[in-house]
C-alpha cells in the first residue's frame, strides 16, 4: 500500500475510556506503524498521541471542561470572531463545538491542502469540513453513531424548562444530518450504527462502510492476580440517560446486599446520580474514578467479576470490548451493537431500562464462578480475533485509497 499523508481531525479528543481520543490515539499510532504520515488536528481536550504522530492544536474556548462546565472565559481568552461566536452560542443554550471546530479547521488548513492525500474527520460533521473537501481534499468521515439517539433520550428524561434548553443544545444534530447527507464516504463501527445512520441521517447505504473500533489486546489482558470478590464495574464516559447509570443503581438497590461488594464507575457522577445513590443508601458501596491512564483502566477492568453495560443505546461499545479483552464477563442491555458484541456466550443480555432484569442477571453471574470464567474466556478470544487496532488501521487505510481514487 502507498504511504499516505493523512490529516485526522477530531473536534474533541477525550483520552479516557469511551472518549473519542481513544479512537484517535490508537488509529493514528497503527496507521503510523503501517508507514503512513499522520497529523492529528484536535480541539480541546487535546489528543494524547504516541511517538511519531504529529499533533496540531486547534484552540477553542473549551467551554465544557468537566471541572468548569459552561464557564465564563476571561476577556483575554477571546482571540478571534470565532471565539465570540462560540461563547454567544453557549449563552443561548446551544452546543457550538462541532460547527466552530469546522470553521477553525477550515481557516487553518486552507493554505495546506497540498500537504495531505486525505482528510479523515472523526464525527465533527460540520460545514467547514465539507468545504475543505470541495476544495479538492478527499474526505472520509467516521460516524460512531448518529447523535439522534442521545437527543431522543435526553429529551425523554427532561422536564419543564429543561426540555427547551435540551432541545436548543441538540440543534447541532440537524447540522450534522445536513452535512452527513452530502459526505462522499462514511465509516461507522457496526452494522447497527450503519442502519441508524441510514435512517436518521438519510445517508445512502452504498456510501457507508463498517470497520469496528479496536482494542489494545496487549494492554487489556486477563489479570494475573485474583479478581476482587463481589466487584462490579461500569464505564460512563458521561453521566447522561443514554448510559443507563440510573438503571444500574436501581438494580443494585434490588440486589441482596450479601451478593455483591462494590460497584466501581469509571466516570464522574452528576448531582442527580449522587442523590439517587443517597436515596438508595448506596453511597458507601459505589465509587467513581476518572482520568485513568490506559494501564490503570485495564487493571481495573480485569479486577472485576462482572462488567455491566446498562446503556439505553450503543452504536458500539469500546469499554465492553476492553472488558472482554480482560476476560471479564458482561451483563449488557440488548440494544444497538451490544447483542453482536456479547452474543450468547460472552455475557448475559437484558432488556434496556429494566432494573429487575439487570439485577437478576448480575446476581446469577456473581453466583456462578465457572460460568463467569467460561464467558470471560470467550470474550477474550473474540477481542483478540476480531478487534485489534492493527486490523482496524489496515481496513481504514483501504478506505482511504478508495476515497482518493474516487476523487481523482
Amino acid at each position: 500500500m502507498t504511504s499516505l499523508r493523512i490529516a485526522l481531525s477530531s473536534y474533541r479528543s477525550k483520552e479516557h475510556s469511551g472518549g473519542q481520543g481513544v479512537y484517535v490515539r490508537n488509529l493514528s499510532r497503527e496507521l503510523t506503524e503501517l508507514g503512513h504520515r499522520v497529523e492529528v488536528f484536535s480541539g480541546p481536550p487535546y489528543a494524547v498521541l504516541d511517538p511519531g504522530v504529529q499533533l496540531t492544536k486547534v484552540p477553542g474556548l473549551d467551554l465544557y471542561r468537566p471541572q468548569d462546565p459552561f464557564r465564563r472565559p476571561a476577556l483575554r481568552e477571546f482571540r478571534s470572531d470565532l471565539d465570540v461566536l462560540e461563547y454567544a452560542t453557549m449563552c443561548t443554550a446551544g452546543f457550538p463545538e462541532p460547527r466552530l471546530f469546522g470553521l477553525r479547521l477550515e481557516r487553518l488548513m486552507r493554505s495546506r491542502l497540498g500537504d495531505f492525500d486525505i482528510l479523515h474527520d472523526n464525527q465533527t460533521l460540520a460545514p467547514g469540513i465539507l468545504r475543505l473537501h470541495r476544495r479538492g481534499v478527499p474526505l472520509l468521515t467516521t460516524i460512531h453513531h448518529p447523535i439522534t439517539a442521545d437527543r431522543a433520550l435526553e429529551l425523554a428524561h427532561a422536564r419543564g424548562w429543561q426540555r427547551v434548553t435540551k432541545r436548543r443544545f441538540y440543534d447541532f444534530v440537524w447540522m450534522q444530518r445536513r452535512v452527513a447527507r452530502q459526505l462522499p464516504a462514511v465509516l461507522t463501527v457496526s452494522e447497527t450504527s450503519q442502519a441508524d445512520i441510514e435512517r436518521d441521517f438519510a445517508v445512502a447505504p452504498e456510501r457507508i462502510s463498517v470497520v469496528p473500533v479496536g482494542v489494545d489486546v496487549d494492554v487489556f489482558t486477563p489479570p494475573a492476580a485474583p479478581r476482587v470478590e463481589g466487584r462490579l464495574i461500569t464505564v460512563a464516559s458521561a453521566d447522561v440517560p443514554l448510559k443507563g447509570l440510573s438503571v444500574l443503581i436501581a438494580a443494585l438497590a434490588q440486589l441482596d446486599p450479601a451478593s455483591w461488594r462494590e460497584l466501581v464507575v469509571v466516570g464522574s457522577p452528576s448531582d442527580r446520580t449522587n442523590k439517587q445513590l443517597a436515596d438508595a443508601g448506596l453511597l458507601d458501596r459505589v465509587s467513581f474514578r476518572s482520568g485513568l491512564p490506559e494501564a490503570e483502566l485495564a487493571a481495573l477492568l480485569g479486577s472485576a467479576q462482572v462488567h455491566v453495560v446498562p446503556s439505553r443505546y450503543e452504536g458500539f461499545s469500546l469499554p465492553a470490548v476492553e472488558a472482554m479483552a480482560c476476560g471479564t464477563p458482561l451483563v449488557a442491555s440488548s440494544v444497538g451493537a451490544l447483542p453482536d458484541l456479547v452474543g450468547t456466550d460472552a455475557g448475559l443480555l437484558v432488556p434496556p431500562g429494566d432494573p429487575a432484569a439487570l439485577a437478576g442477571a448480575v446476581a446469577s453471574l456473581l453466583a456462578a464462578p465457572e460460568r463467569r470464567a467460561a464467558m470471560g474466556a470467550v470474550g477474550r478470544r473474540r477481542a483478540v480475533g476480531t478487534y485489534s487496532w492493527r486490523a482496524v488501521a489496515q481496513q481504514t487505510a483501504a478506505l482511504y485509497e478508495a476515497a482518493i481514487k474516487e476523487q481523482t
